[in-house]
């Protein structure tokens, strides 16, 4: 029996232990390509899934690769929701005691930067205001409401929580032309005095280990995907075996080698989420600046620079080996999946054409030979294992 699309990917539980996913999985894949209904699902979800650092975040992560596996689109649609979700609740416990934001609706987090494009938060009488312009905002006409950073009169950057809804915020057409993840456009977004929640202090966005735990659940999703991409192929050479056509070593090498990927990347994360849990990857500061002094996301759009952690320490350092371990570990999975299918699947599988689309643009978030070099200039520091 071939392995199923819609079986949970495990890091840490037993299959038994994820069987009760399995109405939701079915549920993703019914609606994929319908993003109302996977954000939906994604409201539903947002509520009742754990977060990152609350001693489950392994939990978490298999949670986001196994929606992945299904839907590489549906992933993208539930990671910035739980994520948002999860801002919304570290703010209330930085700030405690002031009154938490509205977390109902459907939300994303919208942090990148862009040439020409500035967005920003003035108080006046009538509170926080923000005027100006968001790129890459995926799926903003269709959220409620999102976490989105803003630059801030003392110079600095912060988030603030905002009403999508609201009559000063106009969503740009996206120019969006991507063969990959085609129902998920990212546009701009420009805003006219519309009101907003701060979520936190200059620099607490980019500070919080939250930040960091953000880009590795990122990274689930990328390795979910490729955890869909490899069952298709394992399920492609078994369905040639009952067709008398028994797969030949080189096909059987390539999915051998995509276990050990796969399995590999697994393990690291439920490591690195045990971490996290413990309290190893939760202290320290974790902003990463630029060399300029400005902060930077972790978001994988262009804006991004070269950086360096704040500290010796830090979170990033983890999070930098995570995803680009997992990155590595993606690209591979797609190359060798790809060359032994060869063009006909591409071309005549719906599902499996899509699904290949839509990972190899989602992974190319992951900033590549950059992160490594941030990477180096810590190693450089002796902030390494080895």
């Amino acid at each position: 029996m071939s392995a199923s699309p819609h079986l949970p990917v495990r890091m840490i539980s037993t299959q038994s232990e994820l069987a009760w996913t399995d109405p939701l999985l079915d549920s993703v894949a019914s609606a994929a390509g319908d993003v109302p209904a996977l954000l939906s699902l994604a409201r539903d979800a947002g509520g009742n899934w754990p977060q990152p650092g609350g001693g489950h975040t392994a939990h978490l992560w298999e949670l986001l690769a196994s929606v992945s596996a299904v839907d590489v689109a549906a992933g993208r649609v539930f990671e910035p929701h739980v994520d948002a979700q999860a801002i919304l609740a570290q703010a209330e416990n930085y700030r405690a005691g002031h009154d938490p934001a509205d977390r109902a609706g459907a939300w994303g987090v919208f942090a990148a930067e862009g040439p020409g494009l500035r967005l920003e938060a003035k108080t006046g009488d009538a509170g926080i205001l923000l005027s100006g312009s968001k790129p890459w905002c995926s799926l903003a006409p269709l959220l409620d409401r999102a976490v989105i950073t803003a630059h801030t009169e003392t110079g600095g950057r912060a988030a603030f929580a905002v009403d999508l809804r609201d009559p000063g915020v106009t969503c740009g057409e996206p120019v969006w032309v991507a063969r990959g993840l085609r129902e998920i456009p990212s546009g701009t977004v420009h805003f006219s005095h519309v009101p907003a929640q701060r979520l936190g202090s200059d620099g607490w966005y980019f500070s919080r280990p939250g930040f960091a735990w953000g880009g590795m659940g990122v990274a689930a999703c990328w390795l979910g995907g490729a955890v869909g991409v490899a069952r298709d192929y394992k399920a492609a050479l078994a369905a040639a075996a009952r067709s008398g056509r028994e797969p030949d070593q080189i096909a059987l090498a390539a999915l051998g080698e995509t276990d050990r990927i796969l399995t590999a990347a697994l393990q690291y994360l439920a490591r690195t989420a045990t971490a996290i849990d413990d309290g190893g990857l939760s202290t320290g500061e974790d902003t990463w600046a630029a060399e300029d002094g400005s902060q930077q996301t972790v978001d994988g759009h262009p804006d991004a620079v070269e950086g360096k952690p704040a500290a010796d320490r830090s979170v990033w350092s983890d999070a930098l080996r995570v995803r680009g371990t997992v990155a590595a570990a993606v690209e591979r999975v797609l190359s060798l999946v790809s060359q032994n299918r060869g063009p006909a699947p591409l071309a005549f599988d719906e599902p499996y054409a899509k699904r290949m689309a839509d990972l190899a643009l989602y992974v190319r978030q992951h900033h590549a030979m950059r992160d490594d070099a941030q990477l180096g200039k810590l190693t450089l520091k002796g902030e390494h294992l080895w």
